[in-house]
């Protein structure tokens, strides 16, 4: 902490110039001070030459839609667990499921993969593409698919640019990736915006309660 000494010659006291002020209630006066530009936090004038304005570093301002019923969602292409690219409107002119989890090998993802691959027979009915996508790279998706023999495509989001441009909202104050599933229609429609981080297994019921009605 640092200190400032007292000069060692007697102090001098003036007395107010308002003789209607008595001295015991004169307000001794501060320094003048100007606004900065830190969040209202005041910077002191009183010195010989003005201080410069703080910089900033510049950042990119990237705005995010959240993606809701209704809307046709940005296109993306992206690499499946075999490294090939590949884009969202491939699957126009199908139904698609499209699930966004946090990561491979976590119990909550392991349990909605098997959900979903244990009732891929009824999307295969129904005519839908089933898609799970997260910021794991094409080896991890690769691992996990072959572990739990999940018969559908898996995409890595690497840097989560897919998951920030469909706003994604995440769990545990932003701490952890969002658990969502859509369903577009035939048209690249969504029909359905399903969110559920800790009961993984319903997003397998909602999406094909839907597709039943499509």
């Amino acid at each position: 902490m640092a200190c400032t000494s007292l000069p060692k010659q007697p102090l001098t006291f003036f007395r107010a110039p308002n003789p209607r002020i008595p001295p015991s209630s004169a307000t001794p006066s501060l320094p003048r001070a100007s606004h900065s530009q830190i969040y209202g936090l005041r910077l002191s004038t009183n010195t010989t030459s003005s201080l410069p304005p703080p910089s900033f570093p510049q950042r990119m301002l990237i705005i995010c839609a959240k993606v809701s019923k209704g809307d046709v969602p940005p296109s993306f292409s992206l690499k499946d667990q075999d490294g090939k690219n590949v884009a969202l409107s491939k699957y126009k002119g199908k139904p698609v499921v499209v699930y966004f989890y946090p990561a491979d090998e976590t119990p909550g993802c392991t349990k909605e993969a098997c959900a979903f691959r244990d009732s891929y027979e009824k999307f295969k009915k129904a005519g839908a593409e089933v898609i799970g996508i997260s910021g794991d790279d094409p080896s991890s998706h690769k691992a996990f698919a072959k572990k739990y023999r999940l018969p559908f495509t898996l995409l890595s989001d690497e840097g989560n640019k897919v998951r920030k441009q469909w706003g994604i909202p995440g769990d545990l104050f932003g701490t952890l990736p969002g658990r969502q599933t859509y369903v577009l229609d035939r048209k690249g429609v969504i029909q359905l915006v399903y969110n559920n981080q800790f009961q993984p297994e319903k997003h397998v019921d909602e999406t094909l309660k839907l597709l039943q009605s499509l």
